[in-house]
């Protein structure tokens, strides 16, 4: 078995796998049928199958090797090939983030190795950054340039001053340019030359093509007109010599490959965001064993429930929650929050985050590609790989563009041949060549995708996290947000107030039955008065039959009772009259409480208040927002009563109450109809609905799981101050691409008719292809350099 016996190839974003060579799937409709699984020996590397004879389980977690040797030597000493490889050799996607390789301008290719990209030729990256800094393709056009840059010099100095010197006669002068540019054209430049074939063969033209037709036209007539001179007529001789092109054809190459240098440089800047968040996570956690003794143990070997000791000045190893101990802890480096928060037993901490103060217990609860930090960094990378609606002007553009080109040479290379003066067929080819070479579609095709790179990486350094390319391009032109107000306008964590029963009734017995129901409930309303019961030593009996009432209440039975907790809606579907608790309901939601009735067979028992403290940072951001020209919309499944004197405090002029999930999708879809374009802001499974409906939807980072899946946006730290950050990088990427995008055509649009000689008539200026190629190999590094200036954007 060889290490590409189970070569795969990834197609589409979907990530599916099929069997067999590159392919390029824009449809995104192939699909594998059937696969083995793609697993790596932790100790040589090679790929290996579940199949294989050669298993065996090590810390719970099942590892394959290719031969019994590399068995024995794993079972020998685990530790030291685990310390390199993730645990376990799960699928290649998941465990060697570094095997999926992509192409920056087509995400959709996707292949299990090094190698090309099949459609601009360009050199593919790893799918998911890694730490390592190494890249083979720039360390081999670095060689390939240093070590043929002196023939190229040697070349061009001869063509430029060697009738002067007369150290040989002229058709001696044009075998020693012949001989010096063998290497540099068939070693230096074959990569090039391997692109523009597999272009051809690929049927995708691209920059490749026209470096690989110009540099051939003109080294293939030299090396002919070296030769065989007298093939040509006398209108060919130039100082004694049929006129030879040695040098444009090396200088092209070895300026090709300075650009290259200079672009995979650059390009690997774009990354620098999501390398440092990378670079966040501590290598090694302390555990703490069942008998008390600890030991650091490497950060892979944390599994979910052990306990681990963080000390003062260490950083948090994995995402849980504090068993003992107190100390304040730095997020910012995950979420942008300047001051370090207060942490308490009880409280969750996140992985990768700084503990300052006092030493802490936790409880791992998230390891591995689960905690907060992973799947950041996977968000990040999946945004960057993302394409831009406003690339696809620039993907039709291009997919034209090289066969124009090709067309404006040749019409060139005749024009000149037959009106142009003498050596008007020399004059012809050269031009013809200039035009192949300074056209770069190139620059076109990273116009979007790299301003994208760099703004996802600088938006996730601030506690924003952009789920697509798309997501950037339609931020800034919103212009209604809808927000929740539950751990979104608030903090989230509601606090119990006060039991309130119908006369007659006991204000503990409210509380007990309310938490006994609201045990099956997630929502933070619920824990609040679950959390008071048992606070108070109140013994919560048991509920069945449990049903939640999508965003107006619960529903169950307990000890025999049919019992339902929530707003009036639900009230009114259950026929209870809750007019003798209004007047007393009004007066706590004014405070701003939120108020649950609860009530069995039909009859009112009493009603709990929870109070929801606003996030201090909440007025300044709505604030903020408003002075940015965007309507600012609450809606919440809240009283009418809480609703307005949330929406007074923090000047909100427009809020609906007692809304449910149906009701906020509802009006989404009805500002949407009126031309609106429309952000909703939550972080509850309730708002789900709403946030995968509206033009952004944005989800809290302290929410649910399926709020942050249905959304576009992710705030981290849940701080809606995060939106106007979103907002202003929005504004900044667009305007980078526009920039971007505008550079590309201006470019082509006057270097082609430049390089064709238009202005030759009136001017008699020309381009050598020497410049052509200097050019040509800047305008690519020049579009990435704009784009590296975001990461300094405010």
């Amino acid at each position: 078995m060889t290490p590409h016996d189970h070569e795969q190839t990834y197609h589409g974003q979907s990530g599916d796998l099929s069997s067999g060579s590159t392919e390029v799937d824009d449809s995104h409709t192939k699909r594998a049928t059937a696969w083995a699984p793609v697993l790596k020996d932790p100790v040589c590397g090679m790929s290996v199958t579940e199949q294989s004879p050669h298993h065996l389980e090590h810390e719970g977690q099942p590892y394959y090797f290719c031969s019994t040797g590399c068995q024995t030597k794993f079972s020998a000493d685990p530790a030291k090939y685990l310390s390199k490889n993730q645990p376990g050799n799960q699928h290649s996607e998941v465990a060697a983030p570094g095997t999926i390789y992509t192409c920056p301008m087509h995400p959709e290719i996707r292949q299990v190795h090094p190698g090309n990209c099949p459609k601009c030729g360009m050199g593919l990256e790893p799918l998911m950054p890694t730490l390592d800094d190494d890249n083979p393709e720039l360390a081999d056009f670095s060689r390939r340039f240093w070590w043929t840059l002196p023939l190229t010099l040697i070349v061009t100095a001869l063509a430029m001053f060697g009738h002067q010197l007369g150290w040989f006669g002229m058709a001696t002068q044009s075998w020693v340019e012949l001989v010096l540019s063998l290497p540099v054209v068939l070693w230096a430049g074959w990569p090039f030359f391997v692109r523009g074939v597999q272009s051809v063969i690929n049927r995708s033209p691209n920059m490749w093509t026209l470096i690989g037709l110009g540099t051939s036209a003109a080294f293939i007539y030299s090396v002919v007109a070296t030769v065989t001179p007298e093939v040509f007529p006398d209108t060919f001789l130039s100082m004694g010599r049929i006129a030879v092109y040695f040098e444009a054809a090396v200088v092209i190459i070895s300026l090709t490959l300075f650009g290259q240098i200079l672009e995979l440089k650059a390009r690997s800047q774009t990354s620098a965001a999501i390398k440092s968040l990378m670079g966040l996570a501590p290598k090694t956690a302390r555990r703490i064993l069942p008998d008390g003794t600890e030991e650091d143990v490497p950060l892979t070997h944390v599994h979910e429930g052990d306990r681990l000791r963080v000390r003062p000045g260490e950083k948090v190893p994995v995402d849980g929650a504090v068993e003992e101990g107190a100390s304040s802890v730095d997020e910012s480096m995950l979420t942008g929050e300047p001051l370090p928060v207060s942490k308490r037993v009880g409280d969750k901490v996140i992985g990768a985050t700084m503990n300052t103060s006092g030493a802490l217990v936790i409880r791992a609860e998230k390891v591995g590609a689960a905690t907060v930090l992973s799947q950041i960094v996977q968000l990040v990378a999946q945004a960057q790989r993302s394409r831009a609606p406003m690339q696809r002007m620039a993907d039709h553009v291009a997919g034209y563009f090289v066969m124009a080109v090709v067309a404006i040479a040749v019409i060139t290379f005749f024009v000149w041949g037959f009106w142009g003066p003498q050596p008007s067929w020399v004059y012809g080819l050269i031009n013809a060549v200039a035009v192949l070479i300074i056209a770069c579609p190139c620059a076109l095709g990273l116009a979007t995708p790299m301003s994208i790179m760099v703004a996802t990486g600088r938006g996730a350094t601030h506690g924003v996290l952009f789920r697509d390319a798309a997501a950037i391009e339609n931020f800034r032109k919103v212009d209604t947000l809808i927000v929740d107000k539950t751990g979104t306008l608030t903090e989230g964590r509601p606090t119990f107030e006060q039991a309130v029963p119908v006369q007659g009734g006991s204000a503990n017995e409210v509380l007990r039955l309310a938490a006994s129901l609201d045990q099956g409930s997630e929502h933070p309303l619920a824990d609040a008065i679950v959390n008071a019961a048992r606070e108070q030593g109140i013994a919560l009996a048991t509920v069945e039959e449990f049903e939640s009432g999508s965003g107006i209440g619960v529903r169950g039975t307990v000890e025999g009772k049919r019992l339902a907790l929530g707003n009036t809606a639900l009230m009114q579907q259950e026929g209870v009259d809750v007019a003798i608790l209004s007047e007393k309901a009004d007066s706590l939601r004014v405070q701003g409480a939120s108020v649950m009735y609860l009530a069995t067979n039909g009859d009112l028992l009493g009603l709990l208040a929870v109070s929801d403290p606003i996030k201090a940072s909440t007025k300044e951001a709505v604030d903020e927002l408003k002075a940015a020209g965007i309507r600012v919309i609450m809606a919440t499944g809240d009283g009418v009563s809480t609703a307005k004197a949330v929406a007074q405090r923090l000047g909100i002029d427009e809020f609906h109450g007692e809304v449910k999930p149906a009701d906020k999708l509802d009006l989404v879809t009805k500002l949407q109809d009126q031309g609106h374009i429309v952000a909703m802001a939550g972080d509850g499974i309730n708002d789900a609905p709403a946030l995968a409906k509206a033009d952004v939807g944005i989800a809290m980072g302290t929410g649910t799981d399926v709020a942050m899946n249905s959304a576009q946006v992710t705030l981290v730290k849940g701080d809606l101050r995060g939106i106007s950050i979103a907002r202003h990088l929005s504004d900044a990427t667009i305007a980078n691409m526009k920039q971007n995008l505008g550079f590309a055509f201006v470019y082509n649009a006057l270097g082609v008719p430049l390089a064709a000689g238009v202005l030759y008539p009136w001017t008699g200026l020309l381009l050598s292809p020497m410049f052509a190629a200097l050019a040509m190999s800047l305008s690519s590094a020049s579009v990435v350099t704009n784009a590296l200036r975001l990461r300094k954007a405010k």
